[in-house]
């Protein structure tokens, strides 16, 4: 190989670094966009809640009130027993 050709290589080689360089830049460029983006938007999302949520806690709160009044009065009656 003579020095014409291996230096034909290497600024190949150099220009091919240079090129994959670019990309990189390019590539974090998009995702510090997409950082951004994302993070924006979740700041200002409002959470999409269904309104049936709400009652259905509601009734598993009541549910709960009413198995400890059954609960209590089990108790109550097996401690007379």
């Amino acid at each position: 190989m003579s020095l014409e050709q291996l230096r034909h290589l290497l600024a190949g080689a150099l220009g091919a670094v240079s090129t994959a360089k670019a990309h990189g830049v390019e590539a974090r460029k998009l995702l510090e966009d997409y950082r951004r983006v994302v993070t924006e938007v979740q700041a200002q999302a409002q959470p999409w809640l269904p309104r049936e949520l709400d009652s259905a806690v509601e009734q598993i709160e009541a549910n709960d009130a009413r198995l400890a009044a059954v609960h209590g009065l089990i108790t109550s009656y097996e401690s007379r027993l």
